[in-house]
This record gives structure tokens, C-alpha cells and sequence, in this order.
């Protein structure tokens, strides 16, 4: 008879005592169901995730101002996370130079396994406690940086061994998992845990607990971004018109925002080196592009203090 392995009973004890890992007893007939039910049955699944961000609100407000706080003294954001979760990282990271024209260092994503990972799974790569920690010794990482751990489980080494290496250097910690009183809590400044429970399939934690930290992490860049000035009006002003459909949604906003027409904002973007941001300065005061971009740097990027300070003299 074979001797029973220890560290497989300790994971299969852990594994059962995860919400996430959790079976329930009304999906037995999913595979009889027709496409429309299982439509449905799958949506109601989905409508419990956003009342579930909605209960670690304070949390997440905590973590955008500290998060805004060290961005404004030059620090970075790193995510960190291993298959899904270090997708939902990488996503968020890649989305954000266009949509508010951020240096691509300022919002980093690490996932486990490197750049294969993200597009096919790497075996064993999140269970190298170590990986993370060397990655970011690697970028650099100081205490003005801040470094997001994101686990389903809230237990993935890869994700729990970067934020003990996070905190050695003295960065803010965050941690985004579905489970309560996760190991990555445990370990973070501040722990995001979004109790999901059971998935629609049992165990696929790219379901309900990858929407889960999608809506996190877009409110972790979006919220600390709109504190910088990335937005004005609710709109985005910092975006790169980086092709024909951004170039177009610049000329818009220009155009709604100052209510100029067509012709006129396009000459200001020009003007303005195709800044959004700059061109509605001058638009809305008057100013020039040199006397715009010396009232934007004094009111630290953010429009709305620029124009207040251009109106007044």
C-alpha cells in the first residue's frame, strides 16, 4: 500500500477549506441544461461579484491614496500574480500608457512563468516563492513603489514570497484575493480580500474571482489616476493618439470640452504637440502653448487648476 504523502494531504486540507475550491450541490445538472439556462444560471453567478467589491470598499480606497501618494513622489506600481491573476496584472499594466499617457514604467506587470505565461500556462511557476522577490529586485524596487500580490487562493508562493521581498524593501503591499484571511493578507499593508465563493465550474478561478480583480485593479489605476489629473470632466486628457480612432477621440474632446469646433481644436492639438490635455488649456484661457504648459507644470498636471490659475491673472 502506498505511504501517504504528507504535503498532498496538507494541500488537499487547504484546498477544501477555500471558498473558491468549493463545490455546491446545485450544479449537478449543468451538463443537461439548454444554452439559455446555462446563460442565465452563469449571469446570476456573475451579478454577486460587483456587491462583493462593493464590501472591501474602505480597503480600496486605502489603497488608491497610498497608491496616488507614492506616484506623485516618482514611485511605481508593480503587480504581481501567476496565471489569471498575473494576466489581469499585465492587462491592466499594458492599458495604461495609452489610455493616460503614463511612461510604461510607471504601471509594471510581473507574472509567473515570464512572458510565455501569458499566453500559455508554465508549469510550476507559481509555486517558485522565490521568482517574484528576484524580479523585482531586478526593476529596481524602492519604498516609493508600491506592489500589488493578486491570488484567488491567496496562498500562491510566487505571489506570497514578492510581497515579504516587497515589504524587505520598504514598498507599499497590497493584496487582491477571493478568499478570507489569505496568507497574502496576512503579509500586505493592505489586504483587498473579495470573497467570491464557489465558481460557476468548480475551481476556475479565472470566473467569478478574475472579474473580481479586474474590477479591483481598474479601480486601483482609473481612481489613482483621476487624483493625478489624468481626467478632466470625466474625460481622458492624457490619452496618446496613438492611431486613427484615438486621434479622432482627441479632436472630440477637445471639441466637447471647449466647444470649438472641428478645425480649431485640430490646429490647437497641433499646436500643442497632439496634447490633449495642453490644447484645451489654451482653448479655454487663451494662453499660449509655452504660457500653457508652464501653468500645467506649476498645478502639477492637472487641468482644472491650470485653467483656474490662467483665468485669474
Amino acid at each position: 500500500m502506498p505511504t501517504e504523502d504528507p504535503r498532498l494531504t496538507a494541500l488537499l486540507d487547504v484546498l477544501s477549506s477555500l471558498g473558491t475550491e468549493a463545490s455546491t450541490t446545485d450544479r449537478g445538472d449543468l451538463d443537461l441544461l439548454d444554452t439559455s439556462d446555462l446563460v442565465h444560471r452563469m449571469n446570476d453567478e456573475d451579478r454577486r461579484v460587483p456587491d462583493a467589491v462593493a464590501a472591501r470598499s474602505a480597503e480600496i480606497a486605502a489603497a488608491v491614496d497610498g497608491i496616488t501618494e507614492r506616484f506623485r513622489r516618482g514611485g511605481r506600481l508593480i503587480y504581481i500574480g501567476a496565471g489569471t491573476a498575473g494576466r489581469v496584472g499585465v492587462l491592466d499594466a499594458s492599458e495604461c500608457p495609452p489610455t493616460f499617457g503614463t511612461d510604461p514604467s510607471m504601471v509594471i506587470g510581473l507574472i509567473a512563468g515570464g512572458e510565455p505565461a501569458i499566453r500559455s500556462a508554465v508549469e510550476n511557476a507559481e509555486d517558485d516563492a522565490d521568482a517574484a522577490g528576484d524580479s523585482l529586485r531586478e526593476l529596481g524596487l524602492s519604498a516609493l513603489d508600491t506592489v500589488v500580490g493578486i491570488s484567488a487562493s491567496g496562498r500562491t508562493p510566487y505571489v506570497v514570497g514578492g510581497l515579504h521581498a516587497a515589504r524587505e524593501q520598504g514598498a507599499l503591499t497590497i493584496a487582491i484575493a477571493s478568499n478570507a484571511a489569505s496568507e497574502i493578507g496576512a503579509v500586505a499593508d493592505i489586504a483587498i480580500e473579495v470573497v467570491t465563493g464557489p465558481e460557476f465550474i468548480s475551481g476556475s478561478t479565472r470566473l467569478k474571482s478574475g472579474t473580481a480583480q479586474k474590477l479591483v485593479v481598474n479601480m486601483l489605476t482609473t481612481l489613482s489616476m483621476i487624483k493625478l489629473g489624468k481626467t478632466y470632466h470625466g474625460v481622458m486628457v492624457d490619452l496618446l493618439a496613438t492611431n486613427e480612432k484615438l486621434h479622432a477621440r482627441s479632436i472630440r474632446t477637445v471639441t466637447e470640452l471647449t466647444g470649438t469646433d472641428v478645425a480649431t481644436a485640430a490646429r490647437a492639438l497641433a499646436d500643442a504637440d497632439g496634447s490633449v490635455k495642453l490644447a484645451i488649456l489654451m482653448l479655454s484661457t487663451g494662453s499660449s502653448a509655452d504660457a500653457a504648459s508652464d501653468a500645467l507644470r506649476d498645478a502639477d498636471g492637472i487641468l482644472r487648476m491650470a485653467i483656474d490659475a490662467l483665468n485669474r491673472n
